[in-house]
């Protein structure tokens, strides 16, 4: 049953912004322009880049919905989410690496098929992300997890990474 969950919530929720959106985006605005329409070689190493960042936030995007699924016991959608607090692989390094893949994924979008439209997409789906998270998700966790999630909180950063992975250790009380 947590698989057929999983494939729901993946539809719902990262398929339509990553793909569907932007599908919709492109065909309404003709943005099917590889690398901005830009001459050789600007529009391939432009073509490049966006499939690099397209391929980091698969990366992410496809790990933490396995460790969700895995460790978390849930999905990534808030109707069915994790009932143990994932705090392993890229979660030892940034609090939001789902969606740290999903922006790869907009942004790589953008640039790939030099779309403006796309772009701001984006830019919106960052903003949306920047007032949901700290204002809903953040205190959900809160409630859901208590003292581990304040512990953990404390020690990784919402949205740049640490240079080095948190060992789920109390960081901040060493530092005198």
């Amino acid at each position: 049953m947590l698989i057929v969950k999983n494939i729901l919530a993946i539809t719902l929720l990262p398929f339509t912004v990553t793909i569907l959106v932007p599908g919709l985006i492109l065909q309404s605005t003709g943005g099917f322009r590889i690398g901005w329409a830009l001459p050789t070689p600007g529009w391939v190493l432009l073509a490049v880049l966006g499939i690099g960042f397209i391929a980091i936030g698969l990366f992410f995007l496809i790990g933490t919905i396995r460790l969700f699924g895995a460790i978390g016991q849930g999905t990534l959608a808030p109707w069915h989410p994790p009932r143990t607090l994932v705090v392993q692989g890229p979660y030892r390094f940034v609090r939001n690496p789902m969606i740290t893949g999903v922006f790869g994924i907009l942004l790589g979008e953008s640039i790939f098929f030099g779309c403006l439209p796309l772009l701001y997409w984006f830019i919106f789906a960052a903003v949306l992300n920047g007032i949901y998270i700290p204002l809903i998700e953040e205190p959900g966790l809160e409630r859901r997890f208590g003292g581990s999630y304040l512990l953990y909180r404390r020690n990784v950063p919402r949205w740049i990474p640490r240079f080095i992975p948190w060992d789920g250790q109390d960081t901040l009380s060493s530092r005198g």
